[in-house]
């Protein structure tokens, strides 16, 4: 995470404030002359901001898909932290048995505006993704460490950065006293790294956005804060199960090997899609569609055995322009097609499946 990043999320608001009014609000003794003395404020809590993301990234909030225990722990540090800044706090639990407190935790917090009508949400995740193979690790991703003007960390960045942005710049604004144009509110979501099952959905079904609100979502950029995102790509993450017959090592033709089809698998299906889906949009990094074979779930304990059971994952991101519909077909057509020539049984089962809508135009202006 680049410890500069509440500095370029704190421009941005001031920002928006300055163009969608011709005076800031502020106390008589606080107020702002300009923009630069605004963002000062940001700078005198530079310290502040690293010690708070330090203690933060130590609580793992790994999701449970991933094999971790959740967010729990990390949401109530924020909220005690929030609490003693003098702010009210929301929590939204969404029921999940898998975690030990049995809840997912979403926070929400309002500063209200002149329009209280209107709600500009500032968006951030509390959950993150495993580490990974640990030895691959320089430091401790647990532990995390400052070298160089950025904090090393599991989650520093995804989505570190964002909570400790959103923040520091709430706090800003009430040590201004600042009234704000609309109401600001910052959603401390769970679940968004599996779907936001527990977290974002949950919140649009109770209603706690209003039709007209606008929403900051601090999760993807660059370190000078230039870059709004105005597309995503959609997402397809989908796991392949093959079924063949498990028998020795040394009598493979009384078995069918599950393991050798699901390659074969992945390794049609990677070239079809690569070659169907193959154009290009310089709005995105990379430019393309994806389809990544990623887990690959343990088939046997040992060596000498056939396998008769393989389970593996593509994590596919795709240019929004195609249809997600139309890329299920194809695999589809390859799972049929190895079903017929092999006698294997394969099962296409989607764990996310989120259409994308089309890029928002760069004309649009921040206070339309």
């Amino acid at each position: 995470m680049c410890i500069a990043s509440p500095y370029y999320l704190a421009k941005f608001y001031f920002a928006v404030e300055k163009t969608s009014q011709d005076q800031t609000s502020v106390k008589d003794d606080c107020e702002l002359s300009s923009l630069d003395d605004g963002l000062k404020l940001i700078d005198d809590y530079r310290e502040d901001i690293v010690q708070f993301m330090v203690e933060m990234l130590k609580i793992k909030a790994v999701n449970p898909d991933g094999g971790g225990k959740g967010e729990f722990e990390r949401a109530l540090f924020i909220q005690k932290w929030l609490e003693h800044l003098g702010c009210k706090v929301a929590r939204h639990d969404v029921p999940d048995t898998r975690v030990p407190e049995g809840v997912r935790v979403n926070l929400t917090s309002i500063i209200e505006g002149e329009d209280s009508s209107r709600t500009l949400w500032l968006a951030s995740h509390l959950d993150t993704v495993p580490e990974g193979a640990r030895e691959l690790w320089v430091t401790d991703p647990y532990d995390p460490i400052v070298k160089d003007g950025k904090i090393f960390a599991r989650g520093s960045e995804d989505n570190g950065q964002a909570v400790a942005s959103t923040l520091f710049a709430l706090k800003v604004l009430k040590e201004l006293d600042i009234k704000p144009r609309m109401s600001i509110a910052l959603a401390l979501v769970s679940d968004e790294e599996s779907g936001s099952k527990y977290g974002v959905i949950p919140l649009i079904e109770k209603g706690v956005f209003n039709a007209g609100d606008l929403a900051l979502v601090p999760d993807t950029g660059c370190s000078d804060g230039s870059e709004i995102e105005i597309a995503e790509k959609s997402i397809l993450w989908l796991k392949i199960t093959t079924k063949g017959k498990q028998v020795h090592g040394s009598l493979p033709q009384k078995g069918l090997n599950a393991y050798r089809v699901g390659m074969r698998v992945a390794l049609e299906i990677d070239g079809l899609l690569h070659k169907k889906y193959s154009g290009t949009d310089t709005l995105f990094d990379p430019p393309l569609s994806t389809f990544e074979p990623t887990k690959h779930e343990l088939n046997v304990e040992n060596i000498n055995t056939v396998p008769g059971l393989d389970v593996q994952y593509f994590d596919c991101r795709v240019l929004p322009r195609y249809s997600l519909t139309e890329v299920m077909k194809d695999f589809e057509s390859v799972k049929s097609e190895l079903e017929r020539e092999t006698g294997a049984k394969i099962e296409l089962t989607p764990i996310q499946l989120e259409q994308n809508t089309a890029p928002l135009s760069t004309a649009r202006s921040f206070t339309e």
